[in-house]
Parts: C-alpha cells; structure tokens; sequence
C-alpha cells in the first residue's frame, strides 16, 4: 500500500488529506471515480507533492511524539509511500532506527534514495509487505509504529491493527493518522458558480470513499472510532492531537502547484457524481487562461488539519 499516500503516503501516504482519508485529498490516495484500485507507485509525483507541502504539520506531531515516546531504538514507518515522513522520522529521532515499509516497490526505491540525500541511509531500510498480511520481518519489535492513512487502505482494519500491535515491543507505541478534516482551498463563494462547491465535492468522495472500503479483499465493516480499536487490540489508549496544517492566502508557487494536482484529480475522478454546474466551475478554475482559475487568483489557500490517535502496548 502506499501513504500520506493520501495524507493518504509520501505523509506517509498522506498527501491533500481530505476527509483524513488522504492524498490530493482522496483519502489518502488519489484515485478514480469509476474504480476503485489505486496504483500508488503512479502516484508517486503527487505523494511526494503533497507530504514535503504538508512538512509543517508533520514535524509538529514527530516534535510531539518525541515527548510520547523520547528513544525509540527502531521507528517502523507502516504504508510509507515515498518515504517523506519515514526521513522525517529519522532527522527528528537522531538515535533511532527507521524501517519503511509499502506494498510498492517503486515507492520503497523513492524512500531509500531520500534517504541517502538527506544523509540517513545508514540507519535506514525497507521492507516490501502488504499491510493487510502484517508488516513484514522486522530485526526487532518496534518502539515506535507510525501509519499514517494506511491503515483504510486495508480490508480488515483491526486485524492489521493487531499485527501492528504483535510488531511492537512491550512498552511500545503506535501513532495512528486517520480522520482529521477535509482539506480547503477556496472561499465558500467564489464568485463562479453555485456557493459551496467543495462541500459537494467532500459529499460525492465520501460515497466513492465508502464504495472503495467496501471492495477492499476482505473487507470487514468497523466504527471509525480509533480510541476504541487501539483499545480491541490490546493497547491503552493514552492520547489524541490534531494538527492543523494553515497555509494562507497568497499561496507559494509549490502550495498553488499541488492545488491545481488536487482539483485536477477531483475533476477527472469524481465526474460522475457532480452535476454540469459544478463541472463547469471545476473548469474554470483549472483554466490557465481564466483569471478566476486557481492560476491566478489571491484567494487560493491550504488548511487542514490532521488527527493523530496514540496507544501503548502493556509492558
């Protein structure tokens, strides 16, 4: 699988994070309207797009963390992507030990190269695993598991939740990225169209959403509520933080960029679901010639905000 991508990978999967499902905000991953499997390794420009945008936010909950869990010997990054946040991990916790691992092979070179840049590769490795199977052959059980809007990826929530859980070391901490709340770009009214278009659009993803759940091998049906299945998994659920990622108005040419991904993505992916109206606004603002596009105009901005579930394996 990839994270953050997505966030959501990249984040973690986790780029446009909307709804807290992720990616270009389409859950964690963007995806098509019209199926629902994704291949995240073509995604890997957009993963990494969004989760070096989407930084600030990540490093104020690694910061967090760290106060959770200060030494962590060996940092498992479950649903990496790209490995964005994986080397985020490893700059903010020096003495540790990161392992990456994906579903993506492609993703897994991307995070390994990242690495060797940002000149952490010596403590640093990868481990190709589905997640729906566990994570893989670890060296030693994890001090610290991150998944950042992986884990909807998979059929069967709890039982991966439970093979994180048995991947952890006694004392050991699991942070889990879910939910949070859709990302945004514009102004309710935008002057075109019919007020409140990226609220119809969250409407529209959140059944494609619910389809895509539903298709996953092996799906199983659970109440989003985290708290409660950290805790159906053996662990004590100790705390939950949101972040908010705010970038205003006027945008940065990499924040407009990665605006332009995300509508782009939503306009091919969820046309089926949204009436000619609102079609038509979509593209208008992805018209480099229209001065109301999101090319030019002040108003475009980026806030979200990313909710973050701790619990703790018994000694």
């Amino acid at each position: 699988m990839a994270q953050d991508h997505d966030h959501d990978h990249g984040s973690g999967h986790g780029p446009a994070q909307d709804h807290g499902h992720g990616p270009a905000g389409n859950h964690g991953h963007a995806h098509s309207h019209d199926h629902t499997h994704m291949d995240f390794s073509q995604m890997l420009p957009m993963l990494v797009q969004e989760a070096e945008l989407f930084t600030p936010a990540y490093v104020e909950a690694a910061e967090w963390l760290r106060e959770q869990r200060p030494e962590p010997g060996l940092i498992v990054d479950a649903g990496s992507g790209p490995g964005v946040i994986s080397c985020l991990l490893a700059e903010k916790f020096p003495g540790a030990r990161v392992v990456a691992v994906d579903g993506a092979e492609p993703l897994l070179a991307e995070a390994r190269a990242r690495a060797e840049r940002l000149g952490v590769a010596d403590r640093f490795s990868t481990v190709e695993a589905e997640l729906s199977e566990g994570i893989g052959d670890l060296e030693y059980p994890a001090d610290l598991l991150w998944a950042s809007r992986s884990l909807h990826h998979v059929g069967d929530q709890r039982a991966a939740l439970a093979g994180f859980v048995r991947s952890l070391a006694p004392g050991g901490t699991l942070a889990l990225l879910e939910g949070g709340l859709p990302t945004r770009f514009l102004p309710r009214d935008t002057g075109i169209g019919r007020p409140g278009l990226e609220a119809r659009i969250d409407a529209v993803h959140d059944e494609w959403f619910t389809r895509m759940r539903a298709e996953l091998p092996g799906s199983v049906t659970e109440t989003e509520d985290w708290p409660a299945l950290l805790t159906a998994v053996g662990l004590r659920h100790t705390a939950t933080r949101t972040f908010l990622l705010d970038l205003p108005a006027p945008l940065s040419d990499e924040a407009r960029a990665f605006v332009r991904t995300v509508l782009t993505r939503r306009r091919d992916g969820l046309a089926d679901g949204l009436d000619a109206e609102d079609l038509a606004t979509l593209d208008r603002l992805l018209d480099p010639d229209d001065k109301a596009s999101v090319h030019h105009r002040p108003d475009v901005f980026v806030l979200t905000a990313m909710t973050v579930y701790v619990g703790v394996k018994p000694e």
